[in-house]
């Protein structure tokens, strides 16, 4: 067996990041070189990340310690173009962002980030040394429409979404407050979500022409898990449309159509896309599924890499679902 890559990481303290660590450190072929914090400095990963005891004794340390194979950067939104231009970093370095700030544009320098959809961008993400992670409700919505965009049929879509706590990041706000939270929903960030952008643009590429995407984001009284309905008119029959779904992920190990109703439970701790269907005369609605932490971030991250080193596609991420 080859030698494991070394990795990095660079901001490892948030739910995605603790995520990403608790993969890699599982990971057969990968060894966790460093992770980075500017708060936790000096501090063992385990005492944050309280569900890795007794899986490693690495302390966060406050800059890079070695060159690695690849890094991962785990930072805020928009603070990993200023991260990249603050720090010198290897060309022979691969990198895999986990924020925004390449998605719509992979340009920087000399490096191009390819926007990182397994599903639809396998073979340009095999070849790649930058990725530029999916969003999560980004992830959540676009594998419900993205065969529909591939047989050009897509014009307007209606589309609700709703999101576990994680999805607003460690940092406590008065939103994510248990007292708050708890036996509440309600709507945020209604037809302006950030992800719109770049389910627009990648929506556009398969259905070649512009794609009329109206979202409204949820927040849920529970800690992880996305769930997006969508709406559109169809003519075609629901059997055909399922076929259509089916063929489409054939190859995509990870995402599953079912005939039944489907619930967050089978997705949540998984790199799982759960898709279900249903219609009314030329109405469909697509259920879609998935974790905000895995498939969503951490999850789709590996799966990346996976593809990047020429692994197997689903090594390290055979979970198990929460279920019950």
């Amino acid at each position: 067996m080859k030698a494991k890559i070394k990795v990095g990481i660079v901001g490892g303290t948030g739910y995605t990041g603790g995520e990403l660590i608790r993969l890699l450190l599982h990971h057969p072929q990968t060894e966790l070189i460093f992770a980075t914090s500017r708060n936790h400095a000096g501090k063992k990963i385990s005492a944050l990340h309280t569900d890795l005891i007794g899986d490693t004794e690495l302390c966060f340390s406050n800059e890079i310690k070695e060159e690695v194979d690849l890094l991962f950067l785990c930072l805020p939104h928009r603070q990993s173009r200023p991260w990249l231009e603050q720090h010198e970093i290897s060309l022979s370095v691969k990198i895999i962002d986990m924020g925004n700030d390449f998605r719509l544009d992979g340009h920087f320098g000399e490096r191009n980030f390819v926007y990182g959809m397994s599903e639809i961008y396998k073979e340009d993400i095999k070849k790649a040394n930058e990725i530029a992670n999916c969003g999560c409700f980004a992830s959540g919505l676009q594998y419900g429409l993205l065969p529909l965009a591939k047989h050009q049929l897509l014009t307007e879509v209606f589309s609700t979404g709703i999101t576990g706590s994680t999805g607003a990041g460690v940092t406590p706000k008065p939103t994510t407050h248990y007292s708050w939270r708890n036996n509440n929903v309600s709507a945020y960030k209604t037809l302006t979500h950030q992800h719109i952008d770049e389910i627009a643009l990648n929506l556009k590429q398969l259905n070649q022409t512009e794609v009329s995407v109206h979202f409204v984001p949820w927040r849920g009284d529970f800690p992880r898990g996305i769930f997006v309905s969508s709406t559109l008119r169809c003519d075609w029959s629901l059997d055909r449309l399922i076929t259509l779904f089916e063929d489409f992920y054939q190859t995509a190990p990870f995402v599953q159509i079912s005939t039944e109703p489907i619930h967050m439970k089978q997705v949540v701790n998984t790199n799982k896309c759960v898709i279900q269907l249903e219609k009314n005369k030329d109405m469909l609605v697509v259920h879609t599924a998935v974790d905000n932490l895995l498939k969503g971030a951490s999850g789709q991250a590996i799966q990346n890499m996976n593809l990047m080193f020429g692994w197997e596609e689903t090594t390290g991420l055979n979970l198990k679902p929460l279920a019950y």
